[in-house]
């Protein structure tokens, strides 16, 4: 099932085989500046681009155009797993270090970069008010309503399709991952909240698709003959796939807005005692006045 399989629709595999060669030659560039970069956020990016290849690369993309559980499995993994392991990379950072800065046309790809980022429709595309209500649309827009099987009707659509649950995922989680520069920034309590506002409607959603007594979608309803495969029974399993897919990557993210949150406090306590041995600790000294005076009354 995880053997490649090319096709001239295949958009999304070339792109993350582009993205395999791209990150690892933006660390190599950087490092003979004598910059250092994290390796975890290499593997974080070389199993994001595996991840966007094994579910759009392979055999597993032709057999989610006939049995659901598959499809939902390859939606769970495209709009829950890639997107985070993307964006823990941070290649956001990692190209504004190595693109080249300058008011030349070298310049105009950097320029471009922080140009969108502080741009009107990023600020919008990254609110909350319109992010998350995008990342549920994916659930209950796509499957109950027309719109699904009209995605389904062309290899073009699909890929569409796919390309918007990595879109979706990459705008609801990149502000509470938070590991590059982004349009809204977002406190750490405020960034587990938006976390699990989703929670319990994508988990309705899977039980409804699980409970259904009759199909959702009727691009599964004829599974390929002599593959003894129920429909109903596998749109049951599809929903399962949905309900289950839900605690993985919550607790991914929970880990690392913890992380983030315990690191900010430890640099600002750095950041604090430096400070205190620039001024001399003016408070210490300040205190230990007060004191001496108070002895000096009292004699």
């Amino acid at each position: 099932m995880f053997l490649p399989h090319l096709e001239a629709s295949s958009a999304l595999a070339v792109l993350s085989l582009v993205a395999l060669v791209v990150y690892p030659a933006a660390v190599m560039r950087l490092r003979r500046t004598g910059v250092s970069w994290p390796w975890w956020r290499t593997l974080s990016w070389l199993a994001g681009t595996a991840s966007l290849f094994a579910v759009t690369g392979t055999w597993l993309n032709g057999y989610s155009m006939v049995l659901f559980s598959v499809h939902m499995s390859q939606h769970m993994i495209l709009s829950l797993i890639t997107p985070l392991l993307l964006l823990i990379a941070a290649p956001v950072t990692l190209a504004l270090r190595t693109l080249p800065r300058g008011r030349g046309a070298a310049g105009v790809p950097r320029a471009l970069l922080l140009n969108g980022l502080h741009s009107r429709l990023a600020r919008f595309l990254a609110h909350p008010l319109f992010s998350i209500p995008l990342f549920l649309a994916s659930l209950y827009g796509v499957y109950f309503t027309p719109l699904f099987d009209a995605l389904m009707s062309s290899p073009a659509a699909h890929q569409l399709m796919l390309a918007h649950f990595v879109v979706t995922g990459i705008l609801f989680f990149g502000p509470i991952v938070a590991q590059d520069p982004w349009p809204r920034t977002l406190s750490h309590p405020g960034r587990m909240l938006e976390l699990f506002l989703p929670v319990p409607f994508h988990a309705f959603f899977g039980v409804a698709i699980m409970m259904a007594g009759s199909l959702v979608v009727d691009a599964f309803a004829q599974p390929p003959a002599g593959w003894d495969i129920d429909p109903l029974r596998d749109q049951g399993e599809a929903g399962g796939i949905v309900w289950a897919f839900g605690e993985l990557p919550t607790v991914l993210v929970l880990a690392v807005v913890f992380f983030s949150w315990a690191s900010s406090d430890e640099r600002r306590g750095r950041a604090l005692d430096r400070a205190a041995d620039r001024t001399g600790d003016a408070e210490l000294a300040e205190y230990n006045a007060r004191l001496r005076a108070l002895a000096y009354l009292n004699r």
